[in-house]
């Protein structure tokens, strides 16, 4: 039995040395992303402990097995050199992944799931941007090696006497009891305790303040948790379909008393153009426009990340789930948006995005929301290699001089859409403007400031055209930068974003609203605006309506706003009240005091979060003529 208990004290070293190098990730994580936490205790890395034996235990199982089954013929040499070649390769694999989110935490605010890391449309994304990102974060891999390195020294090798010994039965009835156990204890780690569910990703929150589920989690269990998982998506029939409909409905059913009005339509989403990017110097176009136009001061996106725009913009639908609508199983469902409904108006439809063709599945999605025409750097005319970042696509300057052109040429009336690229990262300047922005205090501050110059050029162009007088801008970025501080930092200020309505031809159309408006507004607002009749499901109100929500999801927290107040709800239970607006830093929680406005609250983010899930589930994202 020595041979045996010399196995068995090896495994539980070499499962102790994977524990300790998730503390060590976790550790590291928050020191990386110290300025996205606040109010960090010791309960969220003792929490954290418990999700991490939940990952080892799941990624190990097969490792007990292998290291403790009864037979003689796990001491040979070559099948141990195998199992620890083995054990640590799979488990670095799955550590490499914490440190993918070192520095991919900062864009998304969540940790990995299964389907962020496998989404269709992002492997181009990968492959034409990983040079730049070894280069940029040079330190990440290179620190990947050197743990690397450090865990195979670190890693015991068998210690076998021979000649091995002849097992009895009672030795070897011996030998499955302990397999047992230790399949039992790895089992227990995988549930993540002795509770009557196993560990779920939605239970950080018990261990964390919020916004800081992330410390708590591992990538390996979000992976993990997610892998083979329909979206996570579940109907929770929190109501019977006459009560739900009675709190939230999202069919909207326009029937305006004239015609509608034949502008033509522009969307301008902007990347990464978060409201803590404007009003402070880098985009002084931007902020003279907002002055002629209908701006939405509190205005928020739906998403945390660029493929989560495209369909609440122009189709208003949220993103409510881990992974992007646009990449999910979801992705073809059939959905009535702004394409489609103009389409049926009379107006030529268009889609424009300067990054290479089947980026982020622009492309794909667009044949699915209707789009007549879709043009991306393949379908951009000109052979200029000052053009070309080199990584990503065609510079904004050119794109949107060439957006114009086109618009020039379509027939009128027309829709079209363009999605900026250049205040991406790895956040390449044109050549000829290096040196001619502020630098600012992030390295998104001289790219903003460039798309904002490119702007005014387009519209400096656009207003010599004839349709620029009959034309309806919509300007909206698609998500916040991932370098806010303070109170952009918190699950309000992670989506606060610039929203504006600009008609040249209409100087009432002009002022600053204080209203909740989100991305999923824009639909049902130019309906309204243009008075176009139409029966469509949004998640979204027109600008016009009484009501004041806003919803988005991170992280596993549903966030309802609604007036002053902000709900945060974990899909069960409200774990949070604020008032956002006397309290942006969110630090005192109403959720004891006003526990009214929280039950009123909590009542319409469950009708909300149902109708979502149901009509996602059933592909219900249209309404069916009779």
């Amino acid at each position: 039995m020595f041979n045996f208990y010399s196995l068995l004290k090896l495994l539980a070293k070499r499962i102790a040395l994977i524990f300790i190098c998730y503390q060590f990730c976790r550790i590291f994580f928050l020191w990386y992303n110290w300025k996205n936490f606040t109010n960090v205790d010791f309960k969220a890395f003792a929490g954290g402990m418990l999700f991490d034996l939940s990952a080892i235990g799941f990624i190990n199982i097969i490792f007990i097995i292998l290291h403790l089954f009864p037979g003689g013929f796990k001491y040979k040499p070559k099948y141990q050199k195998g199992l620890k070649i083995a054990f640590y390769g799979v488990n670095l694999f799955f550590l490499a992944s914490n440190f993918v989110d070192f520095e991919y935490y900062k864009f998304t605010g969540r940790r990995s799931s299964f389907g962020l890391i496998t989404a269709r449309g992002m492997e181009h994304e990968i492959l034409g941007l990983l040079p730049s990102f070894l280069r940029e974060f040079w330190y990440l891999p290179i620190g990947f090696i050197a743990f690397s390195m450090i865990l195979w020294g670190a890693m015991s090798n068998a210690l076998i006497v021979f000649p091995t010994e002849k097992l009895t039965k009672k030795e070897k009835t011996k030998q499955i009891g302990i397999l047992v156990l230790a399949l039992v204890c790895g089992l227990i780690m995988l549930r993540g305790g002795f509770g009557k569910k196993p560990l779920r990703i939605v239970d950080a929150i018990n261990y964390a303040t919020l916004g800081n589920s992330a410390i708590v989690l591992n990538t390996p269990f979000t992976i993990i948790r997610t892998m083979g998982k329909h979206e996570g998506i579940v109907d929770p029939k929190f109501y019977p379909k006459e009560a739900l409909d009675k709190i939230f409905n999202p069919e909207i059913r326009t029937n305006p008393a004239i015609p509608p009005i034949k502008k033509n339509v522009v969307i301008l989403i902007l990347e990464s153009f978060g409201y803590e990017n404007i009003h402070l110097g880098y985009t002084p176009f931007l902020d003279s426009l907002i002055t002629r136009s209908l701006y939405f001061k509190n205005g928020f996106a739906n998403g945390k990340v660029s493929i989560d725009a495209v369909p609440s913009t122009l189709s208003s639908v949220p993103s409510l789930m881990n992974n992007p609508l646009i990449s999910s199983g979801y992705s073809l469902n059939e959905v009535y948006g702004l394409p489609k409904i103009f389409k049926k108006q009379g107006y030529s439809t268009s889609f424009f995005h300067g990054a290479f063709n089947g980026s982020q599945n622009f492309d794909q999605y667009c044949k699915v929301a209707g789009f007549e025409q879709y043009y991306g750097k393949s379908e951009y005319p000109y052979h200029n290699p000052e053009a070309f970042d080199g990584r990503w696509g065609v510079f904004d300057e050119e794109f949107l001089q060439f957006f114009c052109d086109k618009l020039t040429s379509f027939k009128k009336p027309f829709f079209s859409t363009l999605f900026t690229i250049s205040s991406h990262t790895p956040f390449i300047m044109p050549e000829k403007y290096k040196g001619k922005f502020p630098k600012g205090t992030t390295k998104i501050h001289e790219t903003i400031g460039y798309t904002d110059a490119s702007l005014r050029k387009f519209f400096a162009k656009a207003k010599k055209q004839d349709w620029y007088n009959n034309t309806l801008f919509v300007l909206t970025a698609d998500h916040t930068s991932p370098f806010g501080e303070g109170k952009y930092q918190n699950n309000v200020g992670k989506f606060r974003i610039p929203i504006l309505f600009f008609d040249p031809s209409n100087p009432d159309l002009k002022g600053v609203s204080e209203k909740n408006f989100q991305q999923i507004d824009i639909l049902p607002s130019i309906l309204d605006y243009l008075k176009i009749k139409d029966n469509v499901v949004s998640f979204g109100k027109p600008y016009s309506s009484d009501k004041n929500f806003v919803v988005t999801y991170i992280d596993n927290i549903y966030n309802y706003i609604n007036d002053d107040y902000y709900l945060a709800f974990d899909g069960n239970k409200s774990v949070g009240l604020y008032n956002f607006k006397k309290d942006p830093f969110l630090k005192n929680n109403l959720l004891d005091s006003e526990k009214a406005v929280a039950a009123n609250m909590e009542a319409f983010i469950k009708a909300y979060i149902q109708s979502f899930n149901e009509r996602l589930i059933n592909n219900q994202l249209t309404i069916k003529s009779k």
